[in-house]
């Protein structure tokens, strides 16, 4: 007999090409750690120079300039200053508070530690407002700014909001308006541990970032050739071996047309010239001798087909009607929206995914203005009238999200996605378009819709969806007064 040379066998060949591509990743991977310790260098640098500046400053000086700087009378000075881009109106006034000798002296020190320390872009000294504050104010900047930036308040990077300044910032390197950046923070406390300001230093990665993607390049080159060399290989192996007989076996068994009253010829039993000792030859006989046995069972394999054909059919119809009944109940049967029902479905939903954690969403809450007003004076056809033309506009301004009926001249929208994110704009335009049709005197009353509106979105701070509703409830029962008010 011949050597079996199983499929098991040729497979372990192909395995040890992919293993010449998982060492492509190891590389990959290498570089990744590679950077990573690279960006821990730059970045301990970077805190390092900050927190040596801080050894260099005189702090009382720094506490009685932050005193200064803080007080409106300054800010008003500077607003002015700014508006006139006239320098001489900020220095005139430290000059006056015998802070000005002093604050030329600071900021040559900043320039001059700057120019010693190699990489540095940025250097200056900012204050931080309290935890949760979207603002710095800048005290002093090494940079050749205008003196009149002294006290210039500046909206935080997204990546500091909500930072401590008390507590140890860690550096970060990121890509914003100012190019490739590493930031570190260094505190500046005085004789009575009391934080007066910080210390911030920037220094240039663009160079570092420019090399590390050429390095990139050069690497997925490269592994791209590798990878193209090794599996060419490997597909010509493994078609050899293992796809052009299976492809040959799966000819033959699509030829297989099992019928009654059919012999084996007739109904296409599989006939191939294996000649590999191995798994696919097993296949193949095992294969044939099924064919064989299905031929010879085809009777009663045909009768449990179509039994189980028509139970099948039998259950779809009862899904499909069972369907339909459903949709309906949890539909408006007026507007077409969804009902309490649905909504009550709906608020659980949301509640399951605030306890995961991966939920964001707003609530939208609609109350119909004069609705009794309509329904007594014009009847209630025209008042039918009137809350489909007032559920149309909600519908028609957020497309993509689900609404609710939720009362007799309630309605509720659960925002997501793109609604979600454009909620703002699509609640101005929809409170201006019921503002234009109310106003509009050439329609009948019930085609003059109105609405009071309210929206609330869900924070971290919300222990549930109903939570937020109620919110989203109180704005439009607010925004409803102010309607009566201005009537």
């Amino acid at each position: 007999m011949k050597s079996r040379f199983t499929i098991e066998k040729k497979m372990y060949l192909f395995v040890a090409a992919v293993v010449l591509f998982a060492a492509l990743g190891v590389a990959a991977l290498s570089y990744m750690i590679s950077s990573t310790q690279m960006e821990r260098f730059d970045k301990r640098i970077t805190r390092d120079s900050a927190k040596n500046y801080v050894s260099l400053t005189d702090v009382e000086y720094l506490k009685r300039l932050k005193a200064v700087v803080l007080s409106d009378e300054y800010q008003q000075l500077r607003d002015k200053a700014e508006e006139s881009d006239d320098e001489e109106l900020v220095i005139s006034y430290l000059k006056e508070k015998g802070l000005w000798e002093q604050y030329e002296s600071e900021r040559d020190r900043l320039r001059s530690y700057m120019d010693n320390i190699t990489d540095i872009k940025y250097l200056y000294i900012v204050v931080w407002g309290d935890k949760g504050s979207k603002y710095n104010m800048y005290l002093l900047d090494g940079d050749d700014v205008a003196v009149y930036e002294t006290g210039l308040y500046e909206e935080r990077e997204k990546e500091f909001i909500d930072v401590d300044a008390h507590q140890e910032i860690e550096p970060t390197i990121s890509d914003g308006e100012w190019g490739w950046l590493c930031s570190a923070y260094a505190p500046v406390y005085d004789s009575n541990g009391e934080l007066i300001c910080t210390v911030g230093c920037d220094l240039d990665m663009e160079d570092v970032m420019n090399d590390r993607k050429t390095f990139f390049i050069y690497l997925a080159v490269t592994a791209v050739v590798l990878i193209a060399v090794i599996l060419a290989g490997a597909v010509v192996f493994v078609n050899k071996t293992v796809v052009s007989p299976l492809v040959r076996l799966t000819e033959g068994m699509k030829r297989f047309d099992p019928d009654e009253e059919k012999g084996y010829e007739q109904a296409g039993v599989i006939t191939v010239d294996v000649k590999s000792n191995d798994e696919i030859r097993d296949i193949y006989e095992e294969t044939r001798s099924m064919q064989i046995r299905i031929i010879d069972h085809i009777n009663s394999i045909t009768r449990i087909t179509r039994e189980k054909e028509m139970a099948e059919h039998d259950v779809r119809k009862k899904e499909k009607e069972l369907g339909a009944i459903s949709k309906k109940a949890y539909r408006d049967s007026l507007t077409g929206v969804g009902n309490k029902e649905a909504y009550t479905d709906k608020m659980a939903e949301l509640n399951e995914g605030i306890r995961r954690g991966d939920t964001e969403f707003a609530i939208v809450m609609l109350d119909i203005n004069m609705l009794k007003t309509i329904n007594d004076t014009y009847g209630h056809t025209e008042g039918d009238i009137y809350i489909k033309g007032c559920c149309m506009v909600f519908c028609e301004t957020f497309k993509h999200s689900p609404v609710y009926r939720i009362g007799g001249d309630e309605f509720v929208a659960v925002l997501t996605g793109n609604d979600y994110k454009d909620r703002a704009e699509k609640i101005e335009q929809m409170k201006k378009r019921f503002a234009e049709t109310e106003k509009n005197m050439d329609l009948k009353h019930w085609y003059r819709f109105s609405a009071a509106v309210g929206i609330a979105e869900f924070t971290h701070e919300d222990e549930d969806a109903e939570t937020v509703f109620r919110r989203a409830d109180q704005l439009m029962y607010e925004h409803k007064q102010e309607h009566k008010k201005n009537r």
